[in-house]
């Protein structure tokens, strides 16, 4: 892999993501043949935001693979107040090799970024999310096989940073998304135009409808995520109204292909984007999708840290 850090999905290019991929199933397959493969190496968590799974599987992750990790808890104080995010960029660089981020402002994972001399991972932004995305896709590989030029899947919901690294993957891979969000709610036009453009190249389709019926018609997978995202808790009430015909049920997933699997980020709200008849039915997948995040990071860190080398 070329490149120095992992800041979007739209970065990368079909054969990386396709190498980080591999990496990811050999992982998986075979993790004792790694277990000293970053022995020497640290790695800093910066987190803004509460975790569970970017937590624990980077820190299990980079621990497996022989490296050691420090957190850095800015859930009180953000990255920047304290001390300008340039000096924290340049003391980390001394110490670690890797530094993940997640932030509440996609800037600050930008400069880290253009500042460090070390590798920096967006473990998520308000704009992004490309572990998520990339283990998503990963995912559907187990599923579905790895070509997934012609999948079919559908995105309901708000039209956030998860949204955006699914349409970023799509387009990269060939896979035909449908985002189904409320009028007002849709994905970045800057992400679609971008996308779009990619897609072009590689036989992707990306549309955007209003309707969660339209958007779901035919699909082979369906993915939903909290309708109110992290900074957004304010506007939940006021959400709840706007995004309950989009919560995706038995009935809606009906509307699907035969087979469709269910997808989600978590953490999910069962009752509100979600009804748990279809989150805990056969057909989900989310705890697969959890689980790979370890994997697939695992992947990023590792292929990152030799590319630097």
């Amino acid at each position: 892999m070329a490149l120095k850090d992992l800041i979007s999905i739209s970065h990368l290019t079909t054969k990386e993501i396709r190498q980080i991929f591999t990496t990811t199933a050999d992982l998986k397959a075979h993790p004792r043949n790694y277990a000293e493969a970053l022995a020497g190496c640290s790695v800093a968590l910066i987190f803004e935001k509460p975790s569970l799974r970017t937590r624990v599987t980077f820190d299990l992750g980079a621990t497996q693979m022989g490296a050691s990790c420090v957190y850095l808890d800015h859930q009180g104080v953000r990255i920047g107040e304290r001390e300008s995010v340039k000096d924290m960029a340049l003391n980390l660089e001394r110490w670690v090799d890797v530094i993940v981020a997640r932030t509440y402002s996609h800037e600050t994972v930008i400069e880290l970024a253009e500042t460090a001399s070390v590798p920096v991972i967006n473990g998520l932004s308000e704009f992004s999310h490309p572990c998520q995305g990339l283990t998503d896709y990963f995912t559907l590989t187990e599923k579905v096989g790895a070509d997934l030029r012609g999948f079919r899947l559908a995105y309901v919901g708000d039209g956030n940073n998860t949204a955006h690294s699914l349409i970023f993957g799509a387009a990269k891979l060939g896979a035909h998304i449908r985002i189904g969000c409320p009028k007002g709610y849709e994905p970045s036009a800057d992400v679609l135009k971008t996308a779009r453009k990619e897609a072009r190249k590689t036989g992707a389709k990306i549309e955007v409808v209003n309707d969660p019926y339209e958007a779901v018609d035919g699909v082979q997978a369906v993915y939903t995520d909290v309708w109110a995202s992290m900074g957004f808790e304010a506007e939940t009430e006021r959400r709840r109204e706007i995004f309950s015909p989009f919560r995706v049920t038995r009935k809606l997933m009906k509307t699907a292909a035969k087979d469709a699997l269910f997808m989600h980020c978590l953490p999910a709200h069962r009752g509100d984007e979600v009804d748990a008849d279809v989150i805990d039915s056969k057909i989900s997948i989310v705890y697969d999708e959890a689980e790979n995040r370890l994997h697939t990071q695992k992947a990023i860190m590792l292929l990152l840290v030799r590319a630097n080398q």
